[in-house]
């Protein structure tokens, strides 16, 4: 692509491979800490959220509800997070996150944070925060599309 190119589709294209990118060098950060970006997301999501359910799980992962089960079900394994017994509204369960699951995502934010100071070392705080916003609206319209 080249850089003079400013059109819709372009800007969509960049978009896009730069969340190619970041997801790579996230995964590339959290293996060792045997976590996938869906994963960190899922965890990320109950620490913010405690008890939402698999299906808000899922949109804030950006995996289907069968991946998330499936997912859900190692993190279960593993000891991170419990699974209420009772089913909620619509037969769907709650999910918490366990005092074991708190070290590894602490681990977790600094790796994921040390991509994105990477990602954005040449721009200014005040473009970022910039940056910020622009991609919030942008989000905020697809979403009410």
């Amino acid at each position: 692509m080249d850089a003079s190119d400013r059109s819709p589709e372009a800007l969509g294209v960049l978009i896009k491979e730069t969340q190619s990118l970041l997801n790579q060098r996230m995964d590339d950060r959290l293996r060792p800490l045997s976590l996938s970006v869906p994963q960190y997301a899922c965890l990320t999501a109950l620490q913010t959220t405690p008890g939402i359910t698999g299906s808000e799980l899922a949109r804030r992962a950006f995996v289907s509800r069968q991946s998330m089960n499936v997912l859900l079900q190692g993190l279960e394994k593993r000891g991170l997070v419990t699974r209420s017994t009772d089913p909620g509204p619509r037969r769907e369960r709650s999910v918490v996150l366990n005092a074991a699951a708190e070290p590894l995502l602490a681990r977790a934010h600094e790796e994921v944070s040390s991509v994105v100071q990477l990602m954005t070392a040449d721009v200014e705080p005040v473009e970022r925060a910039r940056l910020h916003e622009l991609l919030s609206r942008c989000r905020d319209a697809l979403l009410v599309s």
